[in-house]
């Protein structure tokens, strides 16, 4: 029995010592790269929808160029949306008059409403008085400043 023994003794050695390299080396690849490859994936996710989503930006802001590629159609949106005028212009807004029935319609008391969700008080660029400056000196400066504080007359 001494020999049977002896013999399952060192079969044991022989395979344990390549077993425990084995086992080794499993857990080092498991733990090192594959930890930082699943990090690096998660990040890749990450950034492949954000480029997904500015893929998406772009294409929205390709069909809006589209749409506003007329010179037309950008001044339209200029005045409309942003309350812009072209040089020389004036743009007169004309405010509301005061309800009898309500006290929110006063000027001041309702609230800021967003220039994109603003109504414009003309309908035709007809109603956008225009006013020439001659020069562009001192004087220009001068009467510009003189027609800004007549409001306070």
């Amino acid at each position: 029995m001494s020999v049977s023994h002896s013999v399952i003794s060192r079969n044991r050695q022989h395979l344990l010592f390549p077993l425990a390299v084995l086992t080794a080396i499993v857990m080092l690849a498991l733990w090192f790269p594959l930890g930082t490859l699943l990090r690096q994936q998660g990040q890749l996710n990450g950034v492949s929808a954000q480029i997904h989503a500015v893929k998406l930006q772009q294409r929205a802001l390709a069909m809006q160029q589209r749409a506003i590629s007329s010179k037309a159609q950008e001044l339209l949106l200029a005045r409309e949306q942003y309350q812009l005028v072209q040089r020389g212009q004036s743009l007169i807004q004309v405010l509301p008059g005061r309800s009898t029935g309500s006290t929110n319609s006063a000027v001041g008391v309702t609230p800021l409403v967003a220039p994109s969700q603003a109504t414009t008080p003309f309908v035709s660029p007809t109603k956008v008085t225009t006013r020439t400056t001659s020069g562009h000196g001192l004087g220009a400066f001068v009467s510009r400043l003189v027609r800004t504080l007549e409001f306070w007359r």
